[in-house]
């Protein structure tokens, strides 16, 4: 059976800068993964190699066996890979069950949730049941109705992750969740993940500077440093690795 994600040899610099240097990596069964390293290490270029918002300089991408490399972003979304970013992206001024919606819309997958607005009552009432039973799972079924601007920025990390995973992807990229998420949050964010992975069984690559929140919630860590994958492992593996603690600390 193919990996749910391969990449092998990716390489890509900006005006001469090596920003991704020989990245090998392969995720070959859903779960939760966590990709650290210091400020720099390629983190957000290899996010944004993954689902072609860069297009590599060199290197193979594989989802499910098919090479994606050379397709941009709207088809790899289509596949199946989606991500959210570093500043949360929600719309504030509509309501959080808008919010879901329109992600299941704009991504276009799920013939049954995108097609819903155009097509039966029957068909647009479940788009809004599975959007609601997922506002649910992470605790914003009493603000449903209430536009997106009434939560806290805890709080519209949760929608955002929420819409996303509307669109049923494959693999979830999710660049530093818990960054600006005050610790109540957080216990709810990582039990939601926890949830979403037992639910869904998809790939989750977090990128994240919360050391102790990725720690215990990813089962397996991939460290990169100066733009190559330094080091993977369990967690404990990875936190006695010497080269690990030099790039951090050095």
């Amino acid at each position: 059976m193919p990996a749910i994600l391969e990449i092998a040899g990716i390489r890509k610099a900006f005006a001469g800068i090596v920003a991704l240097d020989d990245v090998t990596l392969r995720i070959t069964q859903p779960g939760i993964y966590g990709l650290i390293g210091p400020n720099g290490a390629g983190k957000t270029t290899l996010f944004d190699v993954i689902c072609g918002r860069q297009i590599a300089d060199s290197g193979i991408i594989r989802l499910q066996g098919e090479r994606i490399e050379a397709l941009r972003v709207h088809r790899r979304a289509r596949l199946g890979i989606s991500r959210t970013f570093q500043e949360c992206r929600v719309l504030v001024e509509e309501t959080c069950l808008d919010n879901v919606l329109f992600a299941a819309q704009d991504k276009r997958l799920g013939a049954e949730l995108a097609q819903s607005a155009t097509r039966s009552t029957g068909a647009r009432d479940a788009a809004s049941a599975e959007a609601r039973r997922l506002l649910a799972l992470a605790n914003l079924d009493s603000y449903a109705g209430a536009p997106a601007s009434a939560l806290s920025y805890g709080q519209r990390r949760l929608l955002e992750i929420v819409s996303v995973l509307i669109t049923r992807p494959k693999i979830l990229l999710l660049d530093e969740p818990a960054s600006g998420v005050n610790p109540t949050l957080l216990n709810m964010l990582r039990d939601l993940l926890r949830r979403l992975h037992e639910e869904q069984q998809i790939v989750f690559l977090i990128v994240e500077h919360n050391m102790e929140f990725i720690m215990s919630l990813a089962s397996h860590i991939v460290v990169m440093h100066q733009g190559r994958i330094l080091a993977q492992g369990a967690p404990a593996e990875v936190q006695a690795s010497p080269d690990v603690i030099e790039a951090y600390l050095g």
